[in-house]
């Protein structure tokens, strides 16, 4: 395959120029996260029209003019399962690129399975084959061998088709709206996750008390910077089994701390007197202070419940010729059976009860848990055995 080969920021600086007046793009990255505190941008695959490009981070010393060239309007952006490539583009500019089509979110919604890797679209979608991936590469790594730029550029090249092929079947299925809400949403949660601090994702918090889950906040704050001033990932400073130990022994002592099995590293024994006083700040808060405490299932009906609707959304999605698994989760429908019940913490009303989903199965779930519909068995055996229908009163 042909392509433009950029190494240099005036060459980036150049086919930047040329992008403008584009009608679309297609674009992906590779990049390694193994080993430092952000993932390492190691090469960036362009698709246009006539011309393919492959763009060198490591020569590069700038690539913003490339993510604001993105942010440009007046072109559309298309991605596969682009999450990474819009957080580059996030902390580079502060800005979404232009008109964003992720063709995994799309062919969920056009019915295929999500979330449904590359070659495997390809397969479905197109019929094509595409090179073996590159799984143990290390894209750092130059010279770039020919298998590497040929799969490269197999990333981006299928991408227009993709787009078109399932652009059609959403036109079809009268969803395209669906996917510009999709799209929208997508972005914003997360444009919020840049805004909000993540500490509500160390595993294994569940259950703990508030001010326990004020430790776990004091120690995740203190990890990330930790972590951000080695340039290593967080879980290499601390674990989060052992935030979770440490939140519920709620204890500032340095002895106590030490006793904790798996402080005992030597690379962990200097920085327990600041872990410590991450724990003595936490300890300290007065309880107006402390977290919100999650959610809990107070009766394990509604855990049943949760699984017999769950299983219900699978029907659902079937009939419709859309993925289950990016219509909701099993947590998705516990949400919606807290909110409707009034045991939700919050007052938003859960994705389920939301634009696209709530078409879909929210209003159906609705009735379902005002008794004002029933779920019948019709035929075991059919591709959809279940049916919906209205109580009579």
């Amino acid at each position: 395959m042909s392509y433009t080969s950029i190494t240099t920021d005036q060459q980036l600086e150049t086919f930047c120029r040329r992008l403008i007046g584009r009608p679309r793009l297609a674009f992906d990255t590779e990049f390694v996260s193994e080993r430092s505190y952000r993932p390492v941008l190691c090469l960036v695959q362009v698709a246009l029209d006539d011309e393919l490009a492959l763009v060198d981070p490591m020569t590069i010393h700038d690539m913003t003019p490339f993510w604001r060239a993105l942010a440009e309007p007046g072109h559309e952006t298309i991605v596969h399962a682009g999450r990474g490539e819009l957080e580059f583009s996030l902390r580079a500019t502060g800005r979404r690129p232009a008109r964003l089509f992720d063709v995994q979110i799309a062919a969920g919604l056009a019915g295929f399975e999500y979330p449904a890797g590359f070659r495997n679209l390809l397969s479905r979608v197109l019929g094509r084959a595409s090179a073996k991936a590159e799984t143990r590469t290390d894209w750092r790594r130059r010279p770039l061998s020919e298998r590497q730029i040929e799969y490269a550029l197999d990333d981006v090249r299928h991408l227009f088709a993709l787009r078109d092929a399932l652009g059609a079947r959403l036109d079809a299925l009268e969803r395209r709206g669906w996917l510009d809400e999709e799209m929208d949403e997508w972005q914003r949660e997360i444009e919020r996750s840049f805004a909000q601090e993540r500490w509500q994702r160390v595993s294994g918090g569940s259950g703990l008390d508030r001010q326990s889950l004020a430790v776990v906040r004091e120690l995740w704050r203190w990890r990330e910077s930790e972590a951000e001033r080695r340039d290593c990932p967080p879980r290499r400073v601390l674990r989060d089994d052992l935030i979770v130990e440490l939140a519920k022994r709620k204890t500032a002592d340095v002895k106590r701390i030490r006793a904790v099995r798996g402080l005992e590293r030597g690379d962990l024994k200097p920085r327990l007197p600041k872990i410590a006083r991450a724990i003595e700040r936490a300890l300290a808060l007065p309880e107006d202070k402390w977290p919100a405490g999650a959610w809990r299932e107070p009766q394990p009906q509604l855990t049943i419940l949760g699984q017999v609707l769950f299983a219900a959304l699978g029907s659902i999605c079937r009939q419709i010729e859309i993925s289950p698994g990016l219509l909701g989760t099993p947590s998705d429908v516990r949400e919606l059976i807290a909110y409707r019940t009034g045991l939700a913490n919050s007052d938003q009303p859960p994705r389920l009860a939301r634009g696209w989903r709530a078409e879909v199965v929210g209003h159906t779930f609705d009735e379902l848990l005002a008794g004002k519909k029933s779920i019948r068995i019709t035929d075991p055996l059919s591709e959809h055995p279940l049916a919906f229908e209205s109580v009579d009163r």
